[in-house]
């Protein structure tokens, strides 16, 4: 299609743009120039989204019975626990909202337009179909167009597309929304906008509805559990006290008590506490979470699909290797800070080597339009960065590594006197410098099939054949290769294409976009972590598989797919299971949401990273999305669960350890409190039995759950991670939240924590002392030692809200028996040094019985051990 055509397809004329009448009017007839944003949560909508947690609606349930009887003090207290419950979980949602959106407020896009035949600069979601866009370096494509004219124009489309080597545009080419001009000029005529764009395409496939995680699947299982005993329970325990002839208000409110026993009631409390403590300490590692039950999640990731650029790789381009016909060279350094060592064959280059190379980065240096920006010193986090062709940017920074003059000295004593600027058909740019009077220094770069020939060089057939396999060998493995050559003339050129004869071949220089310094070992604690690393990009075949051996992907032995598979692979089904392969190359969005969808149907919980537009859908469908906050598109920010603010994949592993923790703690309230329930309900059950008619009151078992499922449950929250927590695989999504020897353990805690109580009691009664008293401060005192006994890290000083819990609630217990509004209130009595001995007594009991169990039940296989339960 011609430019003529393209603007004839869209109603308007190249040279003059649109007018602003008909740009207003197509504006309202086809919306604004912006993808389909996500339609804000409103606040009740956030609040019934908390409300409908299983084990919340069976609290509210509770909040029910006890206001049917007329217990309003007891359904005020659990109303307050789903209130905090609630309040912290919107809280924690609308504050990562707020954040995503000033990271958003800060990339809000402009574009420059031809209107009424001069150019405008205008807010990107006012761009309008026929528009004619006026790009020039560091603009964003605000739309598809067709572009219609282009001066040595350059893009970097890795957003869309993962490639990330840059690409040359012109005239007749389209043009995709969200690609970056890095170098040159053109204008394009806009042929779609918003939705219908490619970026628009792409979101499109996002679908909005939110699976379940694994922790809210197996809360659910527990909540159901949990109601259909409480039910139980009220049934059974108002039955026998009718059948023993006590009245029927009092066995009420204690069937109702011990419901609420059987119910670990500030479980969603601990549970949102531990979620937004692990959020917030993912955000001073600077992992910002979106969605509170994201933290948990990530503890139980066992597949990470990462892409490539950005993430494993620097993102910026750099020079590796520099050949020349006499010495190749090996730069070391990262991105574009003229810092960094020439080596031959692992040792420092010697002055003599090093002269080649000079004169081939001195070349490359003047046949260059790139600058070095030097870091901000405002800002620490700032580095340098290159202004134009990154290619370019880089073969400054290698001219440094390698002990060249400094850039602008360099071009200073020798001018640029004229060009010959790159192409895609030619596929080299020339320079002319003046070097001295009467003599003109010619300097080409440019792809090695359009240099090494022979009307370019005068160099030995041997010599251009041998450099011409070497290029090979390095493109092979995956670097991008440019041939440098030089020549003198007497004069100066017409044109400046005349001077690309007879030069002399300086070497080869091979670029890539180096891996992270710190990827292979990140990748590396994955696999320690049971996590499977999988390298999903839309970059060519030979990139991707270089990346992945120097970051160690292909070098497993887990009987995978060794060899780098293709996206096209994928759509022609060549590959049946998908879960097999651990590089994939030129992929599409839609391949990676085949490849996510197969690791989901296998059972795996997926994390997927990305930044670009192209990874937004799979970000979306992954059980865990993270998205990078500096270099990211907006697309990948809104589908990701998790934003990164350092973009280091590092960080993820780091979030994924604070998940495990989470999960850990979780599972550590549920055998500390489940266990004190059971025991409260065994004893009301047993101590009838054993002589004890009315063992506990209905106020005492909510006091005692008061202050060990309150106080100390809620700080449980806070302990720290488990040695080791990294080097376990994680949970299966399929195991019950007490599966693991889980509740083996927390049936033998209760019958301890029971016996122990019920054997003060007995001796209490046996002694002449008030045996309900002591019950209920024995039943108490062995909690608080089970919770204390249950520490993975006994002495620990990370948690110490913890201890402090403890001692608040062994005073607030002694406060039931020695103040007296509340011993009236729960009707206890004044004990003595002996009720208080054999109540105390009941304490070591706990504790011995909680470090006893952390050692018992493991379960068989792999996956067997305390730390895989945290329980140790």
């Amino acid at each position: 299609m011609t430019p003529s055509a393209g603007a004839e397809a869209v109603r308007t004329s190249p040279a003059t743009g649109l007018t602003p009448a008909e740009a207003a009017r197509r504006l309202a007839a086809d919306g604004p120039n912006e993808v389909a944003a996500r339609r804000p949560v409103r606040l009740y909508s956030r609040v019934l989204a908390q409300l409908r947690d299983p084990l919340v609606t069976v609290l509210l349930g509770a909040v029910a019975l006890t206001l049917a009887i007329g217990d309003h003090p007891d359904a005020i207290v659990i109303g307050l626990v789903v209130l905090v419950n609630t309040t912290v979980g919107v809280v924690q949602e609308i504050r990562a909202d707020d954040a995503v959106a000033a990271l958003s407020a800060l990339s809000a896009p402009h574009a420059r337009v031809r209107r009424d035949g001069t150019v405008r600069d205008v807010a990107a979601a006012e761009i309008v179909v026929g528009d004619v866009l006026v790009l020039g370096e560091g603009d964003v494509v605000a739309a598809d167009a067709l572009l219609a004219e282009a001066s040595a124009l350059l893009l970097d489309e890795s957003m869309l597309t993962g490639e990330s080597v840059p690409v040359d545009k012109d005239a007749d080419d389209l043009l995709s929304a969200g690609t970056v001009v890095l170098r040159g000029r053109g204008g394009a005529t806009v042929t779609a906008t918003g939705p219908r764009s490619a970026l628009g395409r792409i979101a499109a496939l996002l679908d909005d509805r939110r699976e379940a995680t694994p922790l809210q699947h197996r809360l659910a299982a527990l909540g159901r559990i949990l109601a259909a005993v409480t039910l139980a329970l009220c049934v059974l325990v108002f039955a026998l006290g009718l059948v023993r002839g006590l009245p029927p208000g009092t066995m009420a409110v204690t069937a109702i008590s011990l419901a609420v026993a059987a119910v670990p009631e500030s479980l969603p409390a601990v549970v949102t506490l531990a979620l937004a403590l692990g959020a917030r300490r993912m955000a001073a590692r600077h992992a910002l979470v979106r969605r509170l039950p994201a933290v948990e999640t990530l503890g139980s990731v066992s597949v990470l699909a990462t892409d490539k650029t950005g993430t494993l790789t620097e993102g910026r381009m750099a020079v590796q290797r520099v050949w020349t016909p006499g010495v190749c060279v090996e730069l070391t350094g990262v991105g574009y800070e003229p810092a960094g060592e020439a080596l031959v064959a692992g040792r420092p280059a010697s002055p003599d080597e090093l002269a080649p190379v000079r004169e081939l980065l001195r070349a490359a240096v003047l046949c260059n339009d790139a600058t070095l920006r030097p870091p901000d010193v405002k800002d620490p986090q700032s580095r340098w960065t290159a202004v134009g062709d990154p290619m370019e940017g880089a073969l400054l920074a290698a001219a440094a590594k390698a002990g060249c003059p400094p850039e602008p000295e360099t071009r200073a004593d020798l001018p640029r006197i004229g060009e010959a600027p790159f192409d895609s058909l030619r596929k080299r740019m020339t320079t002319l410098h003046e070097a001295a009077p009467g003599r003109v220094l010619v300097c080409l770069k440019g792809a090695p099939e359009a240099v090494l020939t022979p009307e370019v060089l005068s160099a030995d057939p041997q010599a251009v054949a041998r450099a011409g396999e070497t290029a090979a060998d390095l493109a092979g493995e995956g670097y991008r290769v440019l041939a440098v050559a030089s020549g003198v003339r007497g004069d100066v050129p017409e044109p400046v294409t005349a001077a690309e004869a007879g030069l002399k071949l300086l070497g080869l220089v091979a670029l890539s976009d180096p891996p992270k310094p710190h990827a292979a070992r990140t990748l590396a604690s994955c696999r320690a972590a049971g996590v499977t690393p999988v390298l999903i990009t839309g970059d060519h075949p030979a990139t991707a598989r270089a990346v992945a051996d120097s970051v160690g992907l292909t070098g497993e032995t887990d009987g995978h797919t060794a060899h780098v598979v293709t996206g096209a692979d994928v759509a022609a089904g060549r590959i049946p299971d998908l879960t097999s392969v651990r590089v994939f190359a030129r992929t599409d969005p839609q391949q990676k949401l085949d490849i996510v969808a197969a690791w989901r149907a296998r059972g795996a919980v997926t994390a997927m990273t990305g930044d670009g537009v192209n990874d937004g859908p799979a970000l979306h469908r992954a059980d865990i999305g993270v998205a990078m906050g500096a270099r990211g598109t907006e697309v990948a920010r809104q589908a990701a669960d998790l934003v990164l603010t350092d973009d280091e994949l590092a960080t993820v592993v780091s979030a994924i350890e604070e998940g495990r923790r989470v999960y850990d703690n979780i599972r550590r309230f549920l055998v500390y409190g489940m266990a004190g329930g059971a025991a409260e309900i065994l004893v009301m059950l047993a101590g009838p039995l054993l002589g004890l008619p009315l063992p506990l009151r209905a106020g005492q078992i909510l006091w005692i759950n008061l202050l060990t499922h309150g106080l100390t449950g809620v700080a449980m929250g806070a302990e720290p991670a488990v040695p080791g927590t990294m080097r376990r695989p994680p949970c299966p999504p399929d195991q019950h939240i007490l599966g693991g020897g889980a509740w083996q353990r927390l049936l033998v805690l209760a019958a301890v924590v029971t016996a122990a109580s019920l054997g003060a009691g007995l001796a209490a009664q046996a002694l002449g002392l008030d045996w309900q008293s002591v019950l209920f401060l024995a039943l108490l005192a062995a909690q608080l030692g089970a919770v204390l006994g249950l520490r993975a890290r006994l002495l620990t000083r990370k948690n110490p809200f913890l201890p402090i819990s403890v001692l608040a609630s062994a005073l607030l217990a002694l406060a039931a028996l020695y103040v007296p509004f509340l011993r009236t209130a729960l009707d206890t009595d004044l004990l003595g040094g002996a009720g208080l001995a054999l109540a105390a007594a009941c304490a070591p009991a706990g504790f011995l019985a909680a470090r006893s169990v952390r050692t018992a039940f493991r379960p068989s296989g792999p996956a067997g051990t305390d730390e895989r339960i945290g329980l140790r």
